[in-house]
């Protein structure tokens, strides 16, 4: 028989049950199962729908994708564009949204790991909310290999400007604005309205509505509000230009040859926004974006940590040590001999076992840290798919179809990506522990080469997984999936799949029980996310 060039289910189930066939075979009533009463039959077999109906798909209606596609997924891909960017280029810009979107787990982890870790310097240093490093959380600084050069920036009471002036110079805000503010808005309020129409009428064109569309980008809105009220120094030129207005400011912060006595030639600074890919393992380190942030979260603890400890040996030995810069004397009273003349390297000298006896190349607490930030990202993540999954589950035919294994691949691809960049960047920092010595560990180049693979992998999966879930949505709107094939639950029900057509009014009321039951749960995940973000952030200076 000649198949229509697109599918009409209920005129081909009127075909079919017209006349009183003789033979009923794949002729089902609503819940599957046969049944020889033609004014029973609501649903057909697969194979009976694919031979009959055909396989394409109902008639594309435009009013119905506009009216879906503005009140679903436009408010979200407008909401992407209030995230923290600030790359020093586009393409980096570019690749945060992508990540973002193509991740949520990861930029959910991003988020709260860096908001962990802000939590622990701050109280590494006593909870003094006023001292730089907690101002720069997450930026991605770099200490000089030379270790002395960082005691250098450090030890000298007249740099203290120094790390005052740098955290004047960028303390500025990434936070609410109108656009901010109206944007979220408009996804809440958008999705408050269009949540409230589809439970109204779940019968009405069960097949494209987009409740589970609506839920499956709901951890956007946690992400963004996250952001904003952490308020990341993320802008890479703000940062460039703090930095050396700052170094104006110091006295000296060149390194010093302890032994040798002597100042080496080499200007390169002590303390610095990484820049170069050459400086960092892994290139991602470098790129400002926050999304970034699970790169150098390791590297960014044992950086901070190793200040930490510095300033400690500092403050708790200065009352011993005087010494004298060129003509004039620097430091307090001494307790001991120091003959008048103790210069700065010999101030180095003295305060670096103090620091280096205890510095690690892994942070303490870091991976404590890191699996709180994990539970907190997959808990967010895993809540809004869940919740979609649950919509595509329950509405009829009831199991998993195209839609419902769209939404599944999303989430699964999301959790793989982080998991591959989480371990990249773990092996990355192993790798690190080698610098300059990588020709003599076999294990350490293998780490590197194995983070660098695992982080393209990701990224490229990323790219995939952002138009993925577009077009999982694109298709939910635009009957793509409103096929036999799909219609009928095959991935879950192989042989004994089955198209719904006609949906009873019991499967209208389980569906619009599940559909609520999926708000509640994605309106919970994000609402507790948000809750635990207010609760962590009363130590964070923004």
């Amino acid at each position: 028989m000649t198949v229509a060039q697109h599918a009409n289910f209920n005129q081909c189930l009127i075909n079919l049950t017209a006349n009183n066939p003789t033979d009923t075979t794949g002729l089902l009533d609503s819940n599957g199962d046969p049944t020889s009463n033609m004014s029973n039959v609501k649903a057909i077999s697969y194979s009976l729908c694919s031979s009959n109906c055909g396989n394409e798909q109902e008639k594309f209606n435009w009013s119905v994708f506009s009216q879906e596609f503005s009140a679903w997924l436009l408010p979200n891909l407008a909401l992407i564009s209030q995230l923290p960017f600030g790359a020093q280029y586009r393409i980096d810009n570019l690749m945060s949204a992508l990540l973002t979107v193509g991740s949520p787990t990861l930029a959910t982890y991003s988020l709260f790991i860096t908001l962990l870790n802000s939590r622990w310097i701050n109280r590494r240093f006593d909870h003094s909310v006023n001292h730089p490093s907690s101002r720069f959380a997450q930026t991605p600084l770099r200490l000089h290999s030379d270790r002395p050069r960082l005691y250098s920036l450090i030890v000298p009471p007249e740099n203290d400007s120094w790390w005052k002036c740098f955290a004047e110079f960028v303390d500025y805000t990434h936070t609410w604005s109108i656009a901010s503010a109206t944007s979220i808005a408009w996804v809440v309020v958008a999705y408050i309205l269009t949540v409230a129409n589809s439970l109204s009428d779940v019968s009405a064109d069960f097949q494209s509505n987009g409740e589970a569309s609506g839920s499956i980008w709901l951890w956007l809105i946690p992400i963004v509000v996250g952001w904003l009220q952490l308020s990341p120094k993320c802008d890479f030129n703000r940062l460039q230009a703090a930095y050396d207005r700052a170094d104006k400011h110091s006295l000296r912060t060149g390194a010093i040859d302890v032994h040798a006595k002597t100042l080496p030639a080499s200007s390169r600074r002590a303390l610095a926004i990484t820049a170069k890919e050459e400086d960092v393992m892994s290139p991602d380190e470098y790129l400002t974006p926050p999304v970034f942030n699970y790169s150098r979260s390791l590297r960014w603890a044992s950086t901070a940590e190793t200040i930490c400890l510095v300033f400690k040996a500092a403050s708790e030995n200065a009352h011993s040590i005087s010494f004298h810069l060129g003509s004039e004397h620097v430091g307090f009273d001494t307790t001991r001999d120091t003959n008048d003349h103790k210069s700065l390297e010999g101030a180095v000298m003295y305060f670096a076992p103090h620091s280096e006896s205890q510095s690690s190349h892994w942070a303490p607490g870091v991976f404590t840290r890191m699996a709180i930030a994990s539970c907190a990202s997959l808990g967010l993540q895993w809540g809004t798919v869940g919740a979609a999954l649950i919509v595509g589950w329950f509405t009829p035919t009831t199991g998993i179809g195209c839609r419902t294994m769209g939404y599944l691949l999303y989430g699964a691809i999301s959790t793989l990506i982080w998991m591959m960049l989480l371990i990249s960047s773990i092996l990355a920092h192993h790798s690190a522990a080698y610098s300059g010595q990588l020709s003599r560990s076999a294990s350490a180049r293998i780490a590197l080469a194995l983070s660098h693979f695992l982080r393209w992998t990701a990224k490229l999966c990323a790219v995939i997984n952002f138009f993925l879930v577009v077009c999982a949505c694109i298709f939910q709107y635009s009957n793509f999936y409103d096929r036999c094939y799909c219609n009928s639950s095959v991935f879950s029900r192989h042989s004994g799949a089955y198209a719904v057509i006609i949906e009873s009014s019991a499967q209208a009321a389980t569906a619009q029980t599940a559909w609520i039951g999926a708000l509640v749960l994605a309106c919970s995940s994000s609402s507790i996310f948000l809750g635990l973000m207010y609760l962590l952030l009363d130590t964070v200076p923004v």
